[in-house]
């Protein structure tokens, strides 16, 4: 025999265990009661008795047997089992004097346990099997006055039996492409939720859902970052102006509610980011939909803006302002050959030069940067590259950088290109206010990942005297500087090239007053 595994459930299994079981169990105890003594063990009671104690044996055996769901596919076990139960039954309704007790009956739940267990045209068999042998055994034990009536009574039953397997086969068959359907169904459904749970996870925009009180229904990762706020803790139910400052933009939402508008807002003074709002009804409640963009995704763009702009400019006046300038350059170095110059003037010649290289390279700088294209972004797992351009930095200079990295950290996404020019930059600065400070031109480079974020940082930190307060919110902007050195566009140009890779650059403090600026990337898997 055949087992359909679809159909051996070890739950339906056993169940079909327990109820034999207990019908074994009854029809002991109803036959030692004496409640059928007219029926049951008609014939031969020492029989009967000694075939249900026999039966009831058997049905705890095979219960402890099979109990263990990894046997129940046992094509062997199960048809011991079916034919265990025939032959059981058999011997019972041979000791009542046929099938006038009622047990025949009892052939008809097992053929339909059969049906739903044998696979293809074996149940059907099993059914031919019982029919079979319950004429043969009226055949056997009836008389001759009553044999017409008897056999008509076993082709009956027997008939009841194919009827029974047929209606099971079917239904059992339907109840599996119908289960089948639903398990295909299911696992559709759970694909699409998963991947409705990543996209959302991993797109940039974040989603709070409130009720009328302000109160957080559902929130994505996204948000979660945004808002600073911690993976480990459940935030459904809390007030989101107990972590954020939105207090005065919900409550201006509710007082005028107008979908889709979008206002730039510094979360919690830290990040900016682009606010806005719309309503939804679920189940008759009010609920708002709260939705926060990363702002960097705006300046981006504005960048490219920008930077095209400034390509055009700049394109227009780097030859007028070349030409003089060579022509300045190359007077003064005449001016210093000539054998008629002053030693006093020669001073004022070098000056010329030292200022018309200056322009050249603020005109070199400023052109760089507007020749920049769109960025050619790599992942990039700083464990690894990070050392490599360390060494490459560092080769032909006179420094120490020590590199620190966190285990866990993710990769970034970035053009390489970029990443480095603004390493270069900071490195540049670092070492040299580290070397006028402290004599010795080192710095310390550390990457992680951000608290309550996935998100891959890189800190640049130098021994130098710091920022002045006052002038840290100078530092980023065009051809500001505080020595003699460079063009003021180094840092300028930094923070470009991190906007349009999605990242930020930032300048902070360390409790022990020392410079650290911070590249925090966007999340490999969310950047444009």
């Amino acid at each position: 025999m055949n087992i359909s595994p679809e159909l051996s459930s070890h739950t339906t299994l056993r169940v079909y265990l327990y109820y034999r079981l207990i019908i074994a169990m009854v029809l002991y105890m109803m036959y030692e009661a004496g409640i059928t003594s007219s029926t049951f063990g008609l014939i031969n009671p020492p029989l009967f008795r000694g075939a249900s104690i026999s039966y009831v044996i058997v049905c705890l055996s095979s219960l402890t047997l099979l109990f263990n769901r990894t046997t129940y596919q046992s094509t062997l076990k199960v048809s011991l089992l079916l034919v265990s139960d025939l032959l059981a039954i058999l011997v019972l309704i041979h000791a009542s004097g046929g099938l006038t007790g009622g047990l025949g009956y009892l052939l008809v739940i097992t053929a339909a346990i059969a049906s739903m267990f044998l696979k293809g045209q074996m149940a059907f068999g099993y059914a031919a099997l019982i029919s079979i042998t319950l004429i043969c055994q009226t055949l056997f034990i009836t008389p001759n006055t009553g044999m017409i009536k008897a056999i008509f009574g076993a082709g009956t039953l027997g008939f009841l039996v194919f009827i029974t397997t047929g209606s099971f086969r079917y239904l059992s068959q339907r109840i599996l492409l119908t289960s089948k359907d639903a398990a295909e169904k299911s696992a559709y459904a759970r694909q699409i939720v998963k991947l409705a749970q990543l996209i959302v996870t991993r797109m940039q925009t974040g989603i709070a859902v409130l009720d009328k009180e302000n109160r957080i229904e559902l929130i994505n990762e996204s948000a979660r970052q945004h808002m600073d706020l911690s993976k480990e803790k459940n935030y459904l139910g809390e007030q989101i102006t107990d972590y954020t400052d939105l207090g005065g933009l919900l409550s201006a939402w509710h007082n005028n509610p107008i979908s889709g508008m979008a206002q730039v807002h510094r979360l919690n003074a830290k990040k900016d980011v682009r606010i806005s709002f719309a309503a939804l009804e679920s189940e008759n409640r009010p609920l708002t939909i709260l939705y926060i963009e990363d702002y960097r995704t705006v300046m981006q763009q504005a960048q490219q803006l920008k930077l095209a702009s400034l390509g055009r400019l700049t394109a227009s006046i780097a030859h007028e302002i070349r030409n003089p300038l060579g022509a300045i350059s190359h007077a003064a170095q005449l001016l210093v050959e000539s054998p008629h110059i002053d030693e006093s003037d020669i001073r004022f010649t070098e000056i010329i030069l030292q200022h018309t290289h200056r322009v050249n390279d603020i005109i070199e700088n400023t052109m760089t940067l507007s020749k920049r294209k769109e960025p050619k972004a790599e992942t990039l797992d700083l464990k690894r590259w990070m050392p490599d351009f360390i060494a490459e930095y560092s080769t032909p200079k006179d420094c120490n950088i020590t590199y620190e990295w966190d285990e866990n950290q993710e990769k970034i996404k970035m053009d390489p290109t970029h990443l480095r020019q603004i390493l270069t930059n900071l490195f540049d600065n670092g070492l040299r206010y580290s070397m006028e400070h402290t004599k010795n031109a080192h710095i310390l480079v550390r990457s992680g990942v951000s608290k309550n974020d996935d998100t891959t940082f890189v800190e640049v930190i130098d021994y130098g005297p710091g920022v002045p307060e006052d002038e840290i919110t100078s530092i980023f902007e065009p051809f500001f500087t505080t020595g003699n050195q460079g063009t003021g566009l180094g840092l300028y140009i930094s923070r470009e090239l991190c906007e349009i890779n999605q990242a930020r650059l930032d300048y902070q403090k360390t409790t022990d007053d020392k410079s650290r600026f911070k590249i925090n990337f966007p999340h490999h898997q969310r950047i444009i």
